[in-house]
């Protein structure tokens, strides 16, 4: 929509009323207001559900691997033909043999439900990288050392050094019945993953000390695999599922945390739907603004017709003076969002601190930081949902002033 320089000096003229017009000024910048408070708040929660679902993807990816092959019985006796067969499916980036128990941990006569898992050298490797404390290189087969969670560390007051006790209730059987199996690892290391429940349950040692600690030979308990899409992993194992059947299952992330996933899928698209209502709350405020300019400039509208100013012009004016408004107020939106994203975990601390609250537990939010992730997409949607509902707003304003009868206003003038 193209203004002539008559079109777009009334508009600017509108869009700035003089003193005697401060009510309709005022008016106009609540609207402004609205828009942007409706647009930032759209922008920061829907960054924030995209970041935590991606964030907690990554930490539980991180651990687990995209899916798991796991036998039937619970152990994989030929999981070396197995574990090439995995590699060798297309899509598949990574594999490798996982052990993972539930077991009990004893430490200065305290004793918790810890689950145990025996990693490779090359996984333990990558656990590296989120070391708190203590040296994961340590971490060497028969040396009878350990990494624990740094919350689980925090739970038992373990620090590296300690000596810790794995209690494995199948031990071996005796004349007396069956003995317990406990033996005392050291503490190599202290890690963080990131997500509350793991930091505070998981126990990682060697590979073989997790097979001696479980009385399994060579066995593994599972595969963990890696594929290039974590989104399609199910097309992608699809083939390896079924050439499986019978020896094993493959499960893939989105069945094992089926129920978190589903849960924040459904509450990004209530939040998402609900927070839309606060764009059309701001589309009706520019309504009501236009409908009060209109109303107290009758008497120019009257007059600009008269003088030749088409409907058409009028039509203009008025959707560009209404059109600006939101297009402010959705720039001003984005803004104000990304400034909130870039101190989101300020605020909450602020916020927290001045409430005597802990906004953020992660024993309840699963991570420890509030995460966030801007959807490109997503972002462009909240713009043309807001700037399209800003244009909608002005169509019957500017309809009104282009029908605007300039003999029966000017009548009596």
């Amino acid at each position: 929509m193209i203004l002539s320089p008559f079109e777009w000096t009334i508009a600017k003229r509108y869009l700035l009323p003089g003193k005697s017009e401060a009510f309709i000024a005022l008016v106009a910048s609540i609207s402004i207001g609205v828009v942007m408070l409706s647009v930032a708040m759209l922008v920061v929660v829907m960054s924030v559900m995209n970041g935590f679902r991606a964030e907690l993807l990554d930490k539980i990816v991180g651990l687990n691997g995209h899916a798991i092959v796991q036998a039937y019985g619970g152990r994989l006796d030929d999981w070396e033909n197995i574990l090439e067969e995995v590699r060798a499916t297309p899509g598949v980036v990574d594999a490798s043999p996982l052990i993972e128990q539930p077991l009990a941990i004893s430490f200065n006569g305290r004793i918790q439900g810890v689950s145990v898992r025996g990693n490779t050298d090359e996984d333990l490797a990558e656990l590296a990288d989120k070391t708190i404390s203590g040296d994961f290189s340590e971490l060497q087969a028969g040396a009878g050392k350990l990494a624990i969670g740094v919350r689980l560390a925090e739970n038992i007051g373990a620090r590296v050094g300690d000596t810790i006790t794995v209690i494995n209730l199948q031990g071996r059987s005796t004349p007396f019945g069956t003995m317990p199996r406990q033996i005392g690892y050291e503490v190599a290391a202290i890690f963080e993953v990131g997500v509350y429940d793991y930091d505070g349950a998981f126990v990682v040692m060697p590979m073989q000390d997790a097979q001696t600690l479980l009385l399994i030979g060579d066995s593994v308990q599972m595969i963990e695999v890696t594929v290039e899409n974590a989104d399609e992993v199910g097309e992608i194992l699809a083939p390896l599922s079924q050439s499986l059947s019978g020896r094993a299952v493959v499960n893939d992330w989105k069945t094992i945390n089926a129920t978190l996933f589903d849960a924040l899928q459904v509450e990004r698209a209530a939040m998402a739907f609900a927070l839309s209502f606060m764009v059309l709350v701001a589309a009706f405020n520019i309504l009501s603004s236009l409908v009060m300019l209109v109303r107290a400039k009758t008497r120019d509208i009257a007059i600009m017709r008269t003088m030749g100013a088409t409907r058409q012009s009028l039509m203009k004016i008025f959707v560009t003076t209404g059109f600006t408004v939101g297009a402010i107020g959705t720039l001003a939106g984005l803004a104000l969002g990304f400034a909130i994203l870039a101190g989101r975990q300020q605020i909450v601390q602020a916020i927290g601190a001045l409430t005597g609250q802990d906004l953020w537990d992660p024993q309840y939010r699963f991570l420890t930081t509030i995460p966030s992730k801007v959807d490109g997409g997503e972002v462009t949607m909240i713009v043309l949902l807001a700037l399209g509902l800003s244009f909608l707003a002005t169509l019957y304003p500017a309809w009104k002033a282009a029908n605007t009868d300039p003999v029966q206003v000017l009548r009596y003038e």
